[in-house]
């Protein structure tokens, strides 16, 4: 635990906090007013007429939880900027507005697994679903409620009698509150929210690099201390490192950003909310840009905290001498900063928490109503399924909560890295279907189901035997201790690469898909004179920005250690 020199919230800080809660509880109010009588469209997508500035700022706050606030700072604390190759995915978003956008919105679906469904059949559609729900609930909303518990462990340890029941009160209320207010208004409420919570993100971001760069002496100081140990901190690792060599990073990175940022319901349910074509793709475009800065805001802290703490000018938390990651944060916003500013990225923190579950509860719920209950029991009217999508919602909060106590058995190497190792054996045979069913008309059903049947069984079974098998755990036999040591980066390839043969041969195996049944879905069936007709020169304008800052964020890292 931290010091015990480390100030408490103080009455300004609270006040702060309770204005944030008092200005979500207006907005989610308003919003739910306006909506009383909803329909499926308006519960899950929010009647489909949402700007593109809604849009983009719920991607940014859906993606940028707790667990991204606490885990990169706690990774840029130990591992320095090596995983920040998945936070400049900021152009996988571009390749979501450009090239995935117009197919999902034209095809009028509400989730992923119902695209599947429309390009390959139903089995595809229920292999996708099943798994996502069960993706959801062990490990978004346990992780990120994990993580945002643990900030209340760290920012208030004696409010509560411990910092033990500080962890258990800062976690139920806020998932209890988030579900009253998702249960309640729907996606529109989500989107509204979330665009609040975006900017009070940034804002206490900021702050936090400013007052930490301060103390230590500027941007200089900083440089400094990670060139003393440049293997530890650079952005990019050698060959030899075992956890994140430069190659690995390059294979595993764009197959884990693709299923995540294009393919995922979790992410691409906000841009199926648009009022159009144009929107949806500006909405994305909007929230690629503000993705740019996690690097600067997020994972950059955690290097001036270790720095910091190097330097004898603030305490961390340690265990067994080393800086216990994912407390960096919350000790560096309850030491750094002044009153009131404190309370702003308190707030901040518990709006990382709330936006990252509020969509997660509200994505949930559509992938469970819509792919799963609506298929089981069809002709059901519109206001019985929002209601089954409001009971499914508080189910997921339930199970989430019930996943708390052992998130501490498996975050031992920090919850970033814990979630992008998970997502690695997850990812491949996602990414795999729908990059080959969007380009590749011949891809059929059995090339799907194969695909991700067979990719989930090799991505699970390689996640349980690294779980018991490997060094310093059970050696023995040999090749299952290999099987577990080996680098779950290059991994992520191999089992993409496995899909995707497993994908084209199963495929040559059976008939061609009908012409007609995949019209508009695929690459060389779309109606290429509207898609052309829904973008301007501001859309290209705003992703030549965004190519340009991610490109000169990687040269500046590239070399900032010289």
């Amino acid at each position: 635990m931290p010091d015990s020199t480390i100030p408490s919230l103080s009455t300004l800080d609270w006040a702060v906090v309770a204005g944030y809660f008092l200005l979500l509880v207006v907005v989610a109010v308003v919003v739910t007013r306006r909506n009383k009588a909803m329909d499926t469209a308006d519960y899950f997508l929010a009647g489909r007429n949402v700007g593109f500035f809604a849009i983009g700022a719920s991607i940014f706050a859906s993606n940028i939880g707790s667990e991204h606030i606490v885990g990169l700072a706690g990774q840029g604390a130990s591992t320095g900027l090596a995983m920040a190759h998945y936070e400049l995915h900021a152009w996988v978003v571009v390749l979501l507005a450009w090239v995935f956008v117009p197919f999902y919105y034209n095809s009028k679906v509400f989730t992923m697994p119902e695209f599947l469904e429309k390009r390959f059949g139903p089995r595809p559609r229920w292999i996708l679903s099943l798994v996502s729900l069960a993706a959801y609930v062990l490990t978004k909303v346990s992780v990120t409620v994990y993580a945002g518990a643990l900030v209340f462990s760290v920012l208030l340890p004696d409010t509560f009698g411990s910092p033990q029941n500080a962890f258990w009160i800062g976690a139920i209320v806020t998932v209890v509150l988030t579900g009253l207010y998702t249960v309640a208004g729907g996606m529109r409420v989500v989107l509204y929210t979330d665009a609040v919570q975006a900017f009070i993100l940034l804002i206490g971001s900021v702050a936090i690099t400013y007052f930490g760069l301060q103390l230590l002496g500027g941007w200089g100081e900083l440089k400094a201390f990670a060139a003393e140990d440049i293997a530890q901190y650079a952005l990019w690792r050698p060959l030899s490192d075992p956890d994140f060599p430069w190659l690995g990073i390059m294979i595993a990175s764009p197959i884990v950003g693709i299923w995540y940022w294009c393919t995922d319901q979790y992410i691409v349910q906000r841009t199926l909310a648009a009022k159009d074509l144009k929107t949806a793709r500006r909405g994305a475009l909007f929230g690629a840009f503000l993705k740019v800065w996690p690097v600067l805001f997020f994972l950059i802290p955690g290097l001036i905290g270790a720095a910091l703490h190097s330097k004898g000018l603030m305490v961390i938390p340690t265990e067994d001498g080393v800086i216990a990651g994912d407390g960096v944060f919350p000790t560096m916003v309850a030491s750094l900063l002044p009153e009131g500013l404190r309370g702003l990225v308190v707030a901040g923190l518990m709006a990382a928490l709330m936006s990252s579950l509020s969509s997660l509860f509200n994505s949930t719920a559509t992938l469970f109503t819509v792919d799963v209950y609506e298929k089981l029991r069809p002709g059901k009217s519109e206001q019985h399924l929002v209601t089954v999508g409001r009971v499914a919602t508080l189910v997921v909060v339930v199970l989430g909560l019930a996943w708390i106590p052992v998130m501490p058995l498996i975050s031992d190497g920090g919850l970033y890295q814990y979630l992008q190792s998970v997502q690695g054996y997850l990812a491949p045979p996602i990414t795999a279907v729908f990059l080959l069913g969007v380009f590749n008309s011949r891809i059929n059903n059995r090339g799907a189901v194969w695909g991700l049947s067979l990719g989930f069984i090799l991505g699970m079974t390689k996640l349980m035997i690294q779980a018991f098998f490997g060094e310093g755990k059970i050696e023995s036999p040999a090749f299952l201790a290999a099987i577990g040591d080996f680098n779950f980066l290059y991994f992520s390839g191999v089992l993409f690469l496995i899909c995707v043969i497993t994908i084209i041969v199963a495929s040559k195996s059976a008939p061609a898909p009908d012409r007609e049944q995949i019209k508009g879905l695929t690459y060389d069936s779309i109606d290429r004179a509207a898609v052309r007709a829904s973008w301007d020169r501001k859309d290209v304008a705003l992703t030549a920005v965004v190519l340009g800052l991610v490109a000169t964020l990687y040269i500046y890292f590239s070399f900032w250690l010289g």
